[in-house]
């Protein structure tokens, strides 16, 4: 790279106000790992003059929130603000959020490090898991990587300093607390703010930014589709699969508030509060004993089974991985004698099937069903498929229903999925996993082994009692069936 070296720094520092320029300087666009990269994206250009605009008005706090589909280069944008302001601000105190540890780390803070090593002005800077300081001023010249905590708010209190940055990526799902606290560092003339997210929830403090308190900010949707580096064939296929005016495309193509509020299905706190929970064995000893079974379709994805009888689902997973479906079959098989199983579900699809014919094969055939998640819902009205229908009942049955104490992987896969609505008929449509896993999340076996759970209503073997009713109160539950 090589543009002079020649008062680099007063070149430089001309970028005080244009964050644009000081992109377009400083990395050496068209050439090395930038080869057939010209520049900034148009939507990034746009963000980077109305950033440099807030900045040039040093008597109040810049603020700039900008909300967008998927993949359409926000982690970049984010990384050349922190090298411009960190580059063109002497001493200053800056801090970086998201809406998780692992997204903070693994996704925001290690792009930062690609770029800062793409810069020209490179070695002024030194960049470790946590922090970027300036070499000389580790101390007084930084910013800081800083997962948030509800409990813990006051690293985002006023930063004491003459320059300060503050960024939320995926602002989202950053809690109201860390939003208000942040406030405090706003205070200082010349501050940045910018904030960054998907449209997944239509209230916070992320969504005021563009409704109730739009005044205080500059703001900017984008639409991955009219993104550069967005995945277009991806894109289509998910209008394809969810419908052009889903809930599930706005927020992930179009970068456009849901009409339904939060996509998270289970709440975090609804799976957690279930851990260990000890409904009474009175409650449900008379209930049918009910195996769900995952089967792996995957390298990285795990076979599992689970046991649930009726709100109890507290024995421990059974999870497996690299076991054929002989294997498998053969160990349900031992669970279904030791257990006194009354009913089996097992997922279809992939190589689920072999599970299902082994089992049949080995005289279960009355007791076995495959499940197609794919298939037509019980209650075709308000379910797309099979899986968003026993989702919803799960979420409906973990309001009394016992987890497995400790099994903080099935909570977190029980978080994992979002939703949606189809275009045609508004019913409600599950993430698919393959989608999930592109945001960086697992297959959620173990989930869905215990959603098979719910497949239909089964009767106790021993037992010709009538399957208790079961009522609808809200869009996305009907009852737990048995």
């Amino acid at each position: 790279m090589t543009k002079g070296n020649s008062d680099l720094a007063g070149h430089i520092g001309s970028f005080k106000n244009d964050p644009l320029g000081f992109v377009r300087f400083v990395f050496d666009w068209g050439h090395g790992d930038l080869a057939g990269h010209a520049g900034p994206d148009a939507w990034q250009a746009d963000v980077l003059r109305e950033i440099g605009a807030g900045a040039g008005t040093p008597e109040e706090a810049a603020r700039l929130a900008v909300v967008s589909g998927h993949g359409v280069g926000k982690s970049a944008l984010v990384a050349w603000i922190i090298l411009w302001a960190m580059s063109t601000r002497p001493h200053l105190a800056g801090v970086v959020t998201a809406n998780t540890a692992s997204q903070l780390t693994d996704k925001t803070w290690r792009e930062l490090a690609l770029w800062q090593q793409r810069a020209m002005n490179r070695q002024w800077f030194k960049w470790t898991a946590t922090k970027l300081y300036q070499a000389d001023h580790p101390q007084t010249w930084f910013v800081s990587a800083v997962p948030w905590s509800k409990e813990r708010p006051e690293a985002f209190a006023g930063l004491h300093a003459e320059h300060v940055l503050m960024i939320f990526d995926e602002a989202s799902a950053i809690d109201k607390a860390i939003w208000e606290t942040a406030e405090g560092a706003m205070t200082t003339p010349g501050a940045i703010w910018c904030v960054f997210g998907n449209p997944t929830r239509n209230s916070g403090a992320f969504h005021a930014c563009f409704h109730r308190m739009r005044h205080r900010w500059r703001s900017r949707r984008v639409d991955s589709l009219e993104a550069k580096m967005a995945n277009k064939a991806q894109l289509r296929q998910w209008i394809d699969d969810y419908g052009e005016d889903s809930d599930f495309v706005r927020i992930r193509v179009r970068g456009i508030f849901p009409r339904a509020g939060d996509r998270q299905l289970i709440p975090s706190n609804l799976a957690e509060d279930a851990l260990g929970r000890n409904p009474g064995r009175d409650l449900y000893a008379h209930a049918p004993k009910i195996l769900g079974v995952d089967v792996a379709r995957f390298g990285d994805d795990q076979s599992v089974i689970a046991l649930r009888q009726g709100l109890f689902a507290g024995r421990p997973l059974r999870r497996f991985r690299g076991v054929d479906t002989m294997t498998l079959a053969g160990i349900v098989a031992r669970d279904m004698e030791e257990e006194g199983v009354d009913a089996v579900f097992v997922d279809m699809g992939g190589v689920g099937a072999g599970v299902v014919d082994r089992l049949h094969q080995l005289g279960f055939r009355r007791r076995v069903m495959g499940v197609d998640f794919g298939a037509a819902a019980a209650n075709p009205n308000l379910y797309a498929n099979k899986r968003a229908e026993m989702w919803c009942l799960l979420k409906d049955w973990l309001r009394s229903g016992a987890l497995p104490e400790g099994d903080r992987e099935l909570a977190a896969d029980l978080a994992g999925p979002e939703y949606g609505f189809t275009g045609d008929k508004g019913r409600i449509q599950l993430e698919k996993k393959s989608d999930m896993k592109k945001r960086g999340l697992a297959s959620p076996d173990s989930a869905d082994a215990l959603a098979l759970t719910f497949a239909q209503p089964v009767r106790p073997a021993e037992s010709l009692r009538p399957v208790r009713a079961v009522t609808a109160y809200d869009p996305c539950t009907y009852g737990a069936g048995a």
